[in-house]
Protein backbone atom coordinates (compact mmCIF):
# COMPACT_ATOMS: atom_id res chain seq x y z
CA UNK A 1 0.00 0.00 0.00
CA UNK A 2 1.78 3.29 -0.61
CA UNK A 3 2.00 6.13 1.65
CA UNK A 4 -0.54 8.75 2.10
CA UNK A 5 1.23 12.44 2.13
CA UNK A 6 -0.84 15.27 3.34
CA UNK A 7 -0.02 18.79 2.82
CA UNK A 8 -1.39 21.12 5.92
CA UNK A 9 -2.00 24.83 4.22
CA UNK A 10 -2.53 27.69 7.17
CA UNK A 11 -0.26 26.24 9.76
CA UNK A 12 -1.61 29.27 12.55
CA UNK A 13 -3.72 28.74 15.34
CA UNK A 14 -5.34 26.03 14.83
CA UNK A 15 -3.27 24.49 12.01
CA UNK A 16 -0.12 23.71 14.00
CA UNK A 17 -2.12 21.28 15.78
CA UNK A 18 -3.08 19.42 12.20
CA UNK A 19 0.65 19.83 11.55
CA UNK A 20 1.60 17.95 14.60
CA UNK A 21 -1.53 15.22 14.24
CA UNK A 22 -0.65 14.19 10.61
CA UNK A 23 3.49 14.03 11.92
CA UNK A 24 2.23 12.01 14.27
CA UNK A 25 0.60 9.71 12.03
CA UNK A 26 3.70 9.73 9.71
CA UNK A 27 1.42 11.42 6.94
CA UNK A 28 2.84 14.91 7.21
CA UNK A 29 4.53 16.01 3.44
CA UNK A 30 4.58 19.94 3.47
CA UNK A 31 3.88 22.63 5.21
CA UNK A 32 2.52 25.47 3.21
CA UNK A 33 1.85 28.97 5.08
CA UNK A 34 2.84 32.89 3.77
CA UNK A 35 4.49 33.44 7.92
CA UNK A 36 8.30 32.27 6.65
CA UNK A 37 9.02 32.92 10.61
CA UNK A 38 6.02 30.47 11.06
CA UNK A 39 7.67 27.90 8.25
CA UNK A 40 10.87 28.00 9.79
CA UNK A 41 9.52 27.31 13.62
CA UNK A 42 7.25 24.55 12.71
CA UNK A 43 10.55 23.06 10.16
CA UNK A 44 12.30 22.72 13.56
CA UNK A 45 9.32 20.71 15.22
CA UNK A 46 8.85 18.74 12.30
CA UNK A 47 12.12 18.14 10.67
CA UNK A 48 10.65 15.32 8.35
CA UNK A 49 8.13 17.96 6.69
CA UNK A 50 8.91 20.11 3.55
CA UNK A 51 7.78 24.01 3.46
CA UNK A 52 6.43 26.53 1.21
CA UNK A 53 5.11 29.29 0.69
CA UNK A 54 2.96 29.13 -2.74
CA UNK A 55 0.21 26.74 -2.48
CA UNK A 56 0.67 25.72 -6.61
CA UNK A 57 4.15 23.95 -5.46
CA UNK A 58 1.55 21.79 -3.26
CA UNK A 59 -1.08 21.81 -6.48
CA UNK A 60 1.58 20.14 -8.87
CA UNK A 61 3.14 17.77 -6.48
CA UNK A 62 2.53 14.27 -7.27
CA UNK A 63 3.61 12.78 -4.03
CA UNK A 64 0.68 14.69 -2.26
CA UNK A 65 -2.37 12.48 -2.35
CA UNK A 66 -4.21 14.77 0.28
CA UNK A 67 -4.22 18.41 1.47
CA UNK A 68 -5.72 19.87 4.34
CA UNK A 69 -6.69 23.07 4.76
CA UNK A 70 -6.53 25.59 7.97
CA UNK A 71 -7.17 28.86 6.36
CA UNK A 72 -10.24 31.31 6.79
CA UNK A 73 -13.22 30.80 6.14
CA UNK A 74 -13.29 33.07 2.88
CA UNK A 75 -10.34 30.93 1.33
CA UNK A 76 -11.76 27.80 1.56
CA UNK A 77 -13.77 27.21 -1.18
CA UNK A 78 -11.24 28.65 -3.62
CA UNK A 79 -8.32 26.72 -2.17
CA UNK A 80 -10.67 23.44 -2.27
CA UNK A 81 -11.62 23.52 -5.55
CA UNK A 82 -8.08 24.41 -6.99
CA UNK A 83 -7.33 21.28 -4.89
CA UNK A 84 -9.73 19.09 -6.20
CA UNK A 85 -9.24 20.34 -9.63
CA UNK A 86 -5.68 19.08 -9.27
CA UNK A 87 -6.73 15.55 -8.17
CA UNK A 88 -5.93 15.71 -4.46
CA UNK A 89 -8.10 14.83 -1.38
CA UNK A 90 -8.95 17.30 0.48
CA UNK A 91 -9.66 17.89 4.26
CA UNK A 92 -11.64 21.59 5.44
CA UNK A 93 -11.46 22.43 8.64
CA UNK A 94 -15.25 24.12 9.32
CA UNK A 95 -17.33 25.93 7.76
CA UNK A 96 -16.75 24.18 4.42
CA UNK A 97 -17.70 27.25 2.93
CA UNK A 98 -19.38 31.10 3.01
CA UNK A 99 -22.00 30.25 0.56
CA UNK A 100 -24.18 27.13 -0.26
CA UNK A 101 -23.53 27.71 -4.07
CA UNK A 102 -19.79 27.02 -3.60
CA UNK A 103 -20.38 23.91 -1.14
CA UNK A 104 -22.60 22.25 -3.82
CA UNK A 105 -19.93 22.88 -6.33
CA UNK A 106 -17.63 21.19 -3.88
CA UNK A 107 -19.52 18.38 -3.02
CA UNK A 108 -19.82 17.93 -7.40
CA UNK A 109 -16.22 18.31 -8.27
CA UNK A 110 -15.18 15.53 -5.50
CA UNK A 111 -18.16 13.52 -6.87
CA UNK A 112 -16.71 13.89 -10.36
CA UNK A 113 -12.91 13.04 -9.56
CA UNK A 114 -13.93 10.55 -7.02
CA UNK A 115 -12.06 12.45 -4.20
CA UNK A 116 -12.77 11.85 -1.15
CA UNK A 117 -13.93 16.08 1.03
CA UNK A 118 -14.17 15.74 4.36
CA UNK A 119 -14.97 18.98 6.47
CA UNK A 120 -13.52 19.55 10.32
CA UNK A 121 -16.46 18.92 12.48
CA UNK A 122 -13.81 17.55 15.19
CA UNK A 123 -16.39 16.46 17.74
CA UNK A 124 -17.74 14.12 15.57
CA UNK A 125 -14.23 11.87 16.67
CA UNK A 126 -14.49 12.50 20.22
CA UNK A 127 -15.16 9.37 22.00
CA UNK A 128 -17.42 11.24 24.45
CA UNK A 129 -19.70 12.41 21.22
CA UNK A 130 -19.66 8.73 19.85
CA UNK A 131 -20.58 7.29 23.33
CA UNK A 132 -23.48 9.55 23.85
CA UNK A 133 -25.11 9.65 20.07
CA UNK A 134 -25.28 5.52 20.59
CA UNK A 135 -26.95 6.03 23.24
CA UNK A 136 -29.35 8.32 21.23
CA UNK A 137 -29.71 5.67 18.04
CA UNK A 138 -29.98 2.88 21.04
CA UNK A 139 -33.04 4.48 22.43
CA UNK A 140 -31.49 4.37 25.97
CA UNK A 141 -32.22 8.02 26.36
CA UNK A 142 -35.70 7.54 25.08
CA UNK A 143 -37.50 9.77 22.94
CA UNK A 144 -35.28 13.20 22.50
CA UNK A 145 -37.37 16.68 23.64
CA UNK A 146 -34.70 19.27 24.02
CA UNK A 147 -30.74 19.97 23.47
CA UNK A 148 -29.07 22.81 24.37
CA UNK A 149 -25.10 23.65 23.62
CA UNK A 150 -23.31 26.20 25.39
CA UNK A 151 -19.72 27.44 23.72
CA UNK A 152 -18.41 30.03 26.10
CA UNK A 153 -14.74 31.51 26.68
CA UNK A 154 -12.73 35.00 26.71
CA UNK A 155 -11.30 34.75 23.32
CA UNK A 156 -10.12 33.47 20.69
CA UNK A 157 -11.82 37.24 19.18
CA UNK A 158 -11.79 37.06 15.44
CA UNK A 159 -12.54 40.01 12.90
CA UNK A 160 -12.86 37.95 9.35
CA UNK A 161 -15.85 36.17 11.24
CA UNK A 162 -18.46 36.39 13.84
CA UNK A 163 -18.83 34.51 16.95
CA UNK A 164 -21.76 32.17 14.96
CA UNK A 165 -19.50 31.36 12.64
CA UNK A 166 -16.48 30.98 14.82
CA UNK A 167 -17.99 28.57 17.36
CA UNK A 168 -21.62 27.16 16.23
CA UNK A 169 -20.56 25.31 13.79
CA UNK A 170 -19.13 22.25 15.92
CA UNK A 171 -22.85 22.55 18.13
CA UNK A 172 -24.67 22.87 14.89
CA UNK A 173 -23.46 19.47 13.48
CA UNK A 174 -23.75 17.71 16.98
CA UNK A 175 -27.30 18.43 17.58
CA UNK A 176 -28.20 17.80 13.72
CA UNK A 177 -26.43 14.21 14.18
CA UNK A 178 -28.46 13.75 16.85
CA UNK A 179 -31.46 14.83 15.13
CA UNK A 180 -31.24 12.84 12.30
CA UNK A 181 -33.44 15.51 10.71
CA UNK A 182 -32.94 19.19 9.80
CA UNK A 183 -34.82 21.72 11.20
CA UNK A 184 -38.08 23.87 9.45
CA UNK A 185 -37.34 26.86 11.73
CA UNK A 186 -34.47 29.25 12.95
CA UNK A 187 -34.08 31.70 14.87
CA UNK A 188 -31.22 33.75 16.20
CA UNK A 189 -30.16 37.01 17.82
CA UNK A 190 -26.56 38.43 18.47
CA UNK A 191 -25.26 41.16 20.21
CA UNK A 192 -22.32 43.49 19.25
CA UNK A 193 -20.21 44.93 21.92
CA UNK A 194 -16.72 45.13 20.29
CA UNK A 195 -17.43 46.05 16.74
CA UNK A 196 -20.52 47.13 15.68
CA UNK A 197 -20.24 44.63 12.51
CA UNK A 198 -19.64 41.68 14.40
CA UNK A 199 -21.55 39.82 16.92
CA UNK A 200 -19.54 38.36 19.75
CA UNK A 201 -22.34 37.18 21.56
CA UNK A 202 -25.82 35.21 19.82
CA UNK A 203 -28.10 32.48 20.31
CA UNK A 204 -29.88 30.38 18.31
CA UNK A 205 -32.49 28.35 18.64
CA UNK A 206 -34.25 25.30 16.40
CA UNK A 207 -37.56 23.56 16.02
CA UNK A 208 -37.38 20.40 14.18
CA UNK A 209 -39.91 18.67 12.30
CA UNK A 210 -40.10 15.78 14.97
CA UNK A 211 -41.05 18.22 17.83
CA UNK A 212 -37.43 18.10 19.02
CA UNK A 213 -36.13 21.91 20.09
CA UNK A 214 -32.21 22.66 20.45
CA UNK A 215 -30.63 26.24 21.31
CA UNK A 216 -27.25 27.29 21.32
CA UNK A 217 -25.49 29.46 23.13
CA UNK A 218 -21.88 31.22 21.94
CA UNK A 219 -19.83 33.88 23.21
CA UNK A 220 -16.31 34.98 23.29
CA UNK A 221 -16.79 37.66 26.35
CA UNK A 222 -17.42 35.21 28.98
CA UNK A 223 -15.50 35.16 32.11
CA UNK A 224 -14.83 31.23 32.03
CA UNK A 225 -14.39 28.70 29.76
CA UNK A 226 -17.64 26.67 29.24
CA UNK A 227 -18.65 23.04 26.59
CA UNK A 228 -21.33 21.82 27.33
CA UNK A 229 -23.69 19.97 25.35
CA UNK A 230 -26.90 18.79 27.47
CA UNK A 231 -29.42 16.40 25.48
CA UNK A 232 -32.96 16.17 27.58
CA UNK A 233 -34.60 12.47 26.63
CA UNK A 234 -37.79 11.41 28.12
CA UNK A 235 -35.77 8.45 29.80
CA UNK A 236 -32.70 9.95 30.71
CA UNK A 237 -30.92 13.38 30.25
CA UNK A 238 -27.32 13.62 28.90
CA UNK A 239 -24.60 16.46 29.52
CA UNK A 240 -21.59 16.42 27.74
CA UNK A 241 -19.25 18.44 29.50
CA UNK A 242 -15.68 18.79 27.29
CA UNK A 243 -14.53 21.22 30.26
CA UNK A 244 -14.43 18.38 33.17
CA UNK A 245 -11.59 15.38 33.55
CA UNK A 246 -11.71 12.31 31.43
CA UNK A 247 -14.11 10.08 33.31
CA UNK A 248 -16.71 13.46 34.42
CA UNK A 249 -17.32 14.43 30.85
CA UNK A 250 -20.26 12.16 30.24
CA UNK A 251 -22.43 12.18 32.78
CA UNK A 252 -26.45 10.04 32.71
CA UNK A 253 -29.26 11.16 34.66
CA UNK A 254 -32.14 9.03 34.93
CA UNK A 255 -34.48 11.51 36.09
CA UNK A 256 -38.03 10.79 36.13
CA UNK A 257 -41.63 12.70 35.81
CA UNK A 258 -44.83 11.22 37.73
CA UNK A 259 -47.86 12.56 37.42
CA UNK A 260 -49.74 12.97 40.66
CA UNK A 261 -53.54 13.88 40.27
CA UNK A 262 -52.66 15.72 36.71
CA UNK A 263 -49.78 17.32 38.32
CA UNK A 264 -46.08 16.89 37.37
CA UNK A 265 -43.75 15.89 40.04
CA UNK A 266 -39.64 15.09 39.04
CA UNK A 267 -38.16 12.22 40.95
CA UNK A 268 -34.28 13.11 40.54
CA UNK A 269 -31.14 10.53 40.32
CA UNK A 270 -28.00 10.79 41.20
CA UNK A 271 -25.21 11.33 37.76
CA UNK A 272 -23.87 8.46 36.17
CA UNK A 273 -20.67 8.45 35.00
CA UNK A 274 -19.93 6.55 32.04
CA UNK A 275 -16.36 5.24 31.23
CA UNK A 276 -14.92 5.68 27.64
CA UNK A 277 -11.68 4.99 26.66
CA UNK A 278 -9.33 8.38 26.57
CA UNK A 279 -8.03 9.12 22.69
CA UNK A 280 -7.25 12.37 20.97
CA UNK A 281 -10.52 13.28 19.05
CA UNK A 282 -8.02 15.69 16.77
CA UNK A 283 -5.63 12.33 15.81
CA UNK A 284 -8.56 10.38 15.41
CA UNK A 285 -10.14 12.49 12.87
CA UNK A 286 -7.12 12.99 11.35
CA UNK A 287 -6.53 9.42 10.61
CA UNK A 288 -10.09 9.40 9.66
CA UNK A 289 -9.38 11.37 6.59
CA UNK A 290 -6.44 8.84 6.04
CA UNK A 291 -8.01 5.84 6.19
CA UNK A 292 -10.69 7.47 4.08
CA UNK A 293 -8.43 8.01 1.23
CA UNK A 294 -6.70 4.57 1.51
CA UNK A 295 -10.35 3.08 1.42
CA UNK A 296 -12.18 5.50 -1.05
CA UNK A 297 -15.00 5.59 1.82
CA UNK A 298 -17.03 8.68 2.44
CA UNK A 299 -16.27 10.53 5.12
CA UNK A 300 -18.49 10.31 8.31
CA UNK A 301 -18.20 14.48 7.91
CA UNK A 302 -18.80 14.69 4.40
CA UNK A 303 -19.17 17.64 1.91
CA UNK A 304 -22.96 16.88 2.34
CA UNK A 305 -22.44 16.94 6.18
CA UNK A 306 -21.06 20.28 6.09
CA UNK A 307 -23.70 21.40 3.74
CA UNK A 308 -26.26 20.66 6.32
CA UNK A 309 -24.57 22.78 9.12
CA UNK A 310 -23.84 25.44 6.43
CA UNK A 311 -27.41 25.95 5.32
CA UNK A 312 -28.07 26.04 9.36
CA UNK A 313 -25.40 28.81 9.93
CA UNK A 314 -26.68 30.55 6.52
CA UNK A 315 -30.66 30.97 8.31
CA UNK A 316 -29.15 31.59 11.87
CA UNK A 317 -27.42 34.40 10.08
CA UNK A 318 -30.60 35.93 8.47
CA UNK A 319 -32.44 35.51 11.50
CA UNK A 320 -30.13 37.65 13.04
CA UNK A 321 -29.97 40.05 9.85
CA UNK A 322 -33.61 40.58 10.87
CA UNK A 323 -33.53 41.31 13.82
CA UNK A 324 -33.88 37.81 15.34
CA UNK A 325 -37.19 36.95 12.83
CA UNK A 326 -37.89 33.51 12.65
CA UNK A 327 -36.64 31.97 9.74
CA UNK A 328 -38.88 28.94 7.93
CA UNK A 329 -36.66 26.69 6.47
CA UNK A 330 -37.78 24.52 3.11
CA UNK A 331 -40.11 22.01 3.43
CA UNK A 332 -39.70 18.94 1.06
CA UNK A 333 -42.17 16.14 1.50
CA UNK A 334 -40.81 12.48 2.30
CA UNK A 335 -40.85 11.24 -1.43
CA UNK A 336 -39.51 14.65 -2.92
CA UNK A 337 -36.17 14.30 -4.55
CA UNK A 338 -33.71 17.53 -4.06
CA UNK A 339 -30.46 17.39 -6.21
CA UNK A 340 -27.61 18.38 -4.03
CA UNK A 341 -26.50 20.83 -6.45
CA UNK A 342 -29.74 22.46 -6.35
CA UNK A 343 -30.35 25.59 -3.72
CA UNK A 344 -33.79 25.47 -2.14
CA UNK A 345 -34.30 28.85 -0.34
CA UNK A 346 -36.23 29.26 2.86
CA UNK A 347 -40.04 29.48 2.76
CA UNK A 348 -40.40 27.14 -0.10
CA UNK A 349 -42.54 23.85 -0.76
CA UNK A 350 -41.54 20.75 -2.40
CA UNK A 351 -44.46 18.80 -3.53
CA UNK A 352 -45.04 14.64 -2.94
CA UNK A 353 -43.14 12.93 -5.59
CA UNK A 354 -41.39 15.98 -6.92
CA UNK A 355 -38.33 16.08 -8.25
CA UNK A 356 -35.48 18.58 -8.58
CA UNK A 357 -32.33 18.45 -10.25
CA UNK A 358 -29.31 19.63 -10.87
CA UNK A 359 -28.07 23.40 -10.67
CA UNK A 360 -31.73 24.46 -10.24
CA UNK A 361 -32.41 27.18 -7.53
CA UNK A 362 -36.21 27.45 -6.02
CA UNK A 363 -36.44 31.28 -4.53
CA UNK A 364 -38.08 31.84 -0.97
CA UNK A 365 -41.89 31.79 -0.90
CA UNK A 366 -42.30 29.33 -3.74
CA UNK A 367 -45.17 26.25 -3.97
CA UNK A 368 -43.80 23.27 -5.92
CA UNK A 369 -47.02 21.11 -6.27
CA UNK A 370 -46.83 17.21 -6.24
CA UNK A 371 -45.41 15.12 -9.07
CA UNK A 372 -43.54 17.89 -10.66
CA UNK A 373 -40.09 17.69 -12.39
CA UNK A 374 -38.28 20.11 -12.71
CA UNK A 375 -35.08 19.86 -14.98
CA UNK A 376 -31.45 21.50 -14.85
CA UNK A 377 -30.44 24.96 -14.06
CA UNK A 378 -34.22 26.27 -13.72
CA UNK A 379 -34.90 29.00 -11.53
CA UNK A 380 -38.44 29.25 -10.06
CA UNK A 381 -39.29 32.08 -8.08
CA UNK A 382 -39.82 34.14 -5.77
CA UNK A 383 -43.56 33.71 -5.11
CA UNK A 384 -44.51 31.62 -7.39
CA UNK A 385 -46.87 28.57 -7.72
CA UNK A 386 -46.48 25.76 -9.41
CA UNK A 387 -49.28 23.48 -9.93
CA UNK A 388 -49.10 19.54 -9.68
CA UNK A 389 -48.16 17.27 -12.42
CA UNK A 390 -45.76 20.43 -14.14
CA UNK A 391 -42.69 19.82 -15.68
CA UNK A 392 -40.27 22.35 -16.89
CA UNK A 393 -37.55 21.44 -18.81
CA UNK A 394 -33.47 22.61 -18.93
CA UNK A 395 -32.31 26.08 -19.02
CA UNK A 396 -35.94 27.64 -17.96
CA UNK A 397 -36.64 30.28 -15.59
CA UNK A 398 -40.12 30.88 -14.05
CA UNK A 399 -40.42 34.17 -12.44
CA UNK A 400 -42.51 36.07 -9.91
CA UNK A 401 -45.79 37.23 -11.44
CA UNK A 402 -45.94 33.82 -13.64
CA UNK A 403 -48.24 30.78 -12.32
CA UNK A 404 -48.29 27.51 -14.06
CA UNK A 405 -51.90 25.26 -13.48
CA UNK A 406 -51.54 21.65 -13.13
CA UNK A 407 -49.85 19.16 -15.96
CA UNK A 408 -47.80 22.47 -17.75
CA UNK A 409 -45.10 21.55 -19.97
CA UNK A 410 -42.56 24.11 -20.22
CA UNK A 411 -40.01 22.78 -22.97
CA UNK A 412 -36.60 23.65 -22.85
CA UNK A 413 -35.07 27.14 -22.96
CA UNK A 414 -38.44 28.88 -23.25
CA UNK A 415 -38.38 32.59 -21.61
CA UNK A 416 -41.06 33.84 -19.55
CA UNK A 417 -40.99 37.97 -19.45
CA UNK A 418 -42.48 39.83 -16.39
CA UNK A 419 -41.73 43.12 -17.50
CA UNK A 420 -43.45 45.28 -20.22
CA UNK A 421 -40.31 47.68 -20.91
CA UNK A 422 -37.49 46.60 -18.60
CA UNK A 423 -34.22 49.19 -18.07
CA UNK A 424 -31.54 47.46 -15.65
CA UNK A 425 -31.07 51.52 -13.84
CA UNK A 426 -34.69 51.63 -13.27
CA UNK A 427 -36.36 49.35 -10.86
CA UNK A 428 -39.86 47.80 -12.01
CA UNK A 429 -40.57 44.95 -10.32
CA UNK A 430 -43.70 46.63 -8.52
CA UNK A 431 -44.96 47.15 -11.77
CA UNK A 432 -45.11 42.91 -12.87
CA UNK A 433 -47.23 42.14 -15.05
CA UNK A 434 -48.83 38.60 -14.41
CA UNK A 435 -48.79 35.47 -16.44
CA UNK A 436 -51.35 32.59 -16.31
CA UNK A 437 -50.68 29.02 -17.76
CA UNK A 438 -53.55 27.03 -17.55
CA UNK A 439 -53.96 23.42 -16.88
CA UNK A 440 -52.52 20.91 -19.19
CA UNK A 441 -50.93 23.63 -21.68
CA UNK A 442 -47.48 23.37 -23.36
CA UNK A 443 -45.05 25.80 -23.89
CA UNK A 444 -42.66 24.63 -26.76
CA UNK A 445 -39.22 24.74 -26.61
CA UNK A 446 -37.67 28.35 -26.98
CA UNK A 447 -40.77 30.14 -27.05
CA UNK A 448 -41.64 33.33 -25.17
CA UNK A 449 -44.40 34.69 -23.26
CA UNK A 450 -44.67 38.12 -23.35
CA UNK A 451 -46.04 38.96 -20.25
CA UNK A 452 -49.48 39.71 -19.24
CA UNK A 453 -51.15 37.12 -21.27
CA UNK A 454 -53.31 33.88 -20.32
CA UNK A 455 -52.28 31.02 -22.02
CA UNK A 456 -55.88 28.47 -21.82
CA UNK A 457 -56.31 25.46 -20.84
CA UNK A 458 -54.25 22.35 -23.15
CA UNK A 459 -53.47 25.30 -25.36
CA UNK A 460 -50.06 24.36 -27.26
CA UNK A 461 -47.46 27.32 -27.94
CA UNK A 462 -45.20 25.80 -30.55
CA UNK A 463 -41.50 25.85 -30.30
CA UNK A 464 -39.52 28.92 -30.97
CA UNK A 465 -42.90 30.95 -31.30
CA UNK A 466 -43.38 34.82 -29.47
CA UNK A 467 -46.80 34.81 -27.64
CA UNK A 468 -48.18 38.35 -27.32
CA UNK A 469 -51.85 37.97 -26.41
CA UNK A 470 -54.06 35.77 -24.71
CA UNK A 471 -54.33 31.93 -26.05
CA UNK A 472 -57.46 30.22 -25.94
CA UNK A 473 -58.32 27.05 -24.98
CA UNK A 474 -57.04 23.69 -26.71
CA UNK A 475 -55.36 26.35 -29.48
CA UNK A 476 -52.57 25.88 -31.12
CA UNK A 477 -50.32 29.29 -32.16
CA UNK A 478 -46.57 29.41 -34.28
CA UNK A 479 -44.36 31.81 -35.67
CA UNK A 480 -43.56 35.21 -34.61
CA UNK A 481 -46.04 36.93 -33.12
CA UNK A 482 -47.49 33.43 -32.58
CA UNK A 483 -50.96 33.17 -34.65
CA UNK A 484 -53.61 30.42 -34.37
CA UNK A 485 -53.66 27.96 -36.89
CA UNK A 486 -55.39 24.85 -35.57
CA UNK A 487 -56.66 23.49 -32.48
CA UNK A 488 -55.19 20.66 -30.46
CA UNK A 489 -56.81 17.91 -28.30
CA UNK A 490 -55.64 16.80 -24.82
CA UNK A 491 -53.60 14.13 -26.28
CA UNK A 492 -51.58 16.23 -27.84
CA UNK A 493 -52.84 15.98 -31.20
CA UNK A 494 -54.22 18.40 -33.37
CA UNK A 495 -57.63 18.52 -34.22
CA UNK A 496 -59.46 17.83 -37.85
CA UNK A 497 -62.02 20.32 -39.19
CA UNK A 498 -64.69 19.14 -37.29
CA UNK A 499 -63.21 19.05 -34.06
CA UNK A 500 -62.76 15.32 -33.40
CA UNK A 501 -59.30 13.98 -32.43
CA UNK A 502 -57.58 11.46 -35.37
CA UNK A 503 -55.95 9.55 -32.02
CA UNK A 504 -58.61 9.13 -29.05
CA UNK A 505 -61.60 9.94 -31.03
CA UNK A 506 -62.23 12.82 -28.45
CA UNK A 507 -64.75 15.64 -29.89
CA UNK A 508 -64.96 19.31 -28.90
CA UNK A 509 -67.55 22.16 -28.95
CA UNK A 510 -66.13 25.90 -29.59
CA UNK A 511 -66.99 27.89 -26.34
CA UNK A 512 -65.85 32.13 -25.97
CA UNK A 513 -62.73 30.80 -24.70
CA UNK A 514 -62.26 28.51 -26.87
CA UNK A 515 -62.83 24.80 -27.52
CA UNK A 516 -64.24 22.79 -24.40
CA UNK A 517 -64.88 18.71 -25.03
CA UNK A 518 -67.69 17.64 -26.20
Amino acid sequence: MSQTNIAVIGSGYWGKNLVRNFSQLNALHTICDSNEQLLEHLKKQHPEARTCLAFNEILSNDEISGIAIATPAETHHALAKEALLAGKNVFVEKPLTLEESSAKELIALAEKHNRTLMVGHLLHYHPVFIALKAMAKSGELGRINYIYSNRLNLGKIRREENILWSFAPHDISMILSLAQEMPISVTATGGNYLHKEIADVTTTHLEFPSGMQAHIFVSWLHPFKEQKLVVVGDKKMAVFDDTKPWNEKLLLYPHQIHWEGNVPVPEKANAERVNIPEAEPLKAECQHFLDCITNENPPLTDGKEGLRVLKVLKEAQLSMDNHGKKVSTATSAPNAFVHESAVIDENTTIGDGSAVWHFSHILKDSTLGKNCKIGQNVTIGPEVSIGNNCKIQNNVSVYKGVTLEEDVFCGPSMVFTNVYNPRCHIPRMSELSETLVKRGATLGANSTIVCGNTIGSYAFVGAGSVVTKDVPDYALVVGNPARQIGWMCSCGIKLQADLTCPSCNAGYNKTALGLKPA
